[in-house]
């Protein structure tokens, strides 16, 4: 077996690295773990991101699809969210958002959580506008 057959076997993230931070004491739940809702913050901004570059102009988030949290975010974990534009409406952006860490013992990479996140694109008034 050589080594592009093992590298075969790790999983990669799908998409652009759209936005990479790292979690701080200050965003733990009582459990001592990063804050759900601080994760689904810097997701809707990676989406955001790519979503931008697509509606080249004022977006806002509609709705977030099928997410799950598959382990745990510890305090100090790099925090890599990528995106992937899925599809482009006649207004509507839907992106993908995946979030990975590196295990802080053997700096592997690890899938924490992914999302579907939908934009809309608005005028300057805040209505719903087409996407040219």
């Amino acid at each position: 077996m050589s080594d592009d057959d093992l590298n075969d076997d790790i999983p990669l993230p799908g998409g652009d690295l759209a936005l990479q931070t790292i979690a701080m004491p200050a965003d733990t739940n009582a459990n001592g773990d990063i804050f759900g809702g601080w994760l689904v913050s810097q997701m809707d901004l990676a989406g955001a991101i790519a979503a931008l570059k697509v509606a080249q102009g004022r977006i806002a988030t509609v709705a977030i699809n099928g997410m799950v949290f598959l382990t745990p975010v510890h305090v100090g974990a790099v925090v890599s969210c990528y995106a992937d534009v899925t599809e482009v409406g006649r207004s509507s952006i839907k992106v993908n958002v995946e979030v990975w860490i590196r295990h802080k013992k053997t700096q592997e990479p690890t899938k924490v959580t992914e999302g579907e996140f939908v934009f809309v694109a608005l005028d300057d008034s805040g209505k719903t506008r087409v996407i040219k």
